[in-house]
């Protein structure tokens, strides 16, 4: 067995499963509906306040096309940490399909799914154990949803 162990969170969505660094996530809460931004993409279903923050919640299914429309019903919202150092936009939440579950990846237990391209804001396709998921370029979509969520915004702060 390996000594290097990543603690992450294997968050399930329509169609497909994300993992993410379990560090990038803030909490898991019930679905609670957002507020509509205008002209928005498909994918950016509105934001809501929480804990003070505007958020912006995505469907990352429908973004990557691994869905046309993803369901509210019995859903939860994975409010994750952005990596693009924007004090507007600190967290994004994306709608999960159940509970996102933690687990400890290992080279043992990922095997890396080759991709002749990849959707965007996708870094790579991974099985973990027996679980295959999309692995999220998390900075790129930050970019992509604080262009989407508030405009012209500067993406980055300083």
């Amino acid at each position: 067995m390996s000594d290097l162990e990543i603690r992450s969170v294997m968050v399930p969505l329509t169609g497909t499963h994300i993992l993410i660094p379990n560090a990038t996530v803030a909490e898991v809460v019930g679905y609670s509906e957002p507020e509509p931004v205008p002209q928005a993409p498909e994918w950016l279903l509105g934001t809501f306040l929480w804990r003070g923050w505007q958020v912006p919640l995505i469907s990352y299914a429908v973004l990557t096309e691994q869905a046309e429309v993803e369901s509210s019903a019995g859903a939860r919202l994975c409010i994750t940490k952005t990596l693009i150092n924007n004090e507007r936009m600190p967290y994004v939440a994306i709608l999960a399909q159940g509970f996102p579950r933690l687990t400890t990846v290992t080279e043992d237990n990922l095997t890396e799914v080759p991709a002749d391209s990849k959707p965007i804001a996708v870094a790579g396709r991974v099985i973990v154990e027996s679980t295959e998921a999309l692995v999220p370029d998390l900075d790129r979509l930050g970019h992509l949803v604080a262009h989407a969520a508030f405009g012209a915004l500067p993406l980055t702060a300083g």
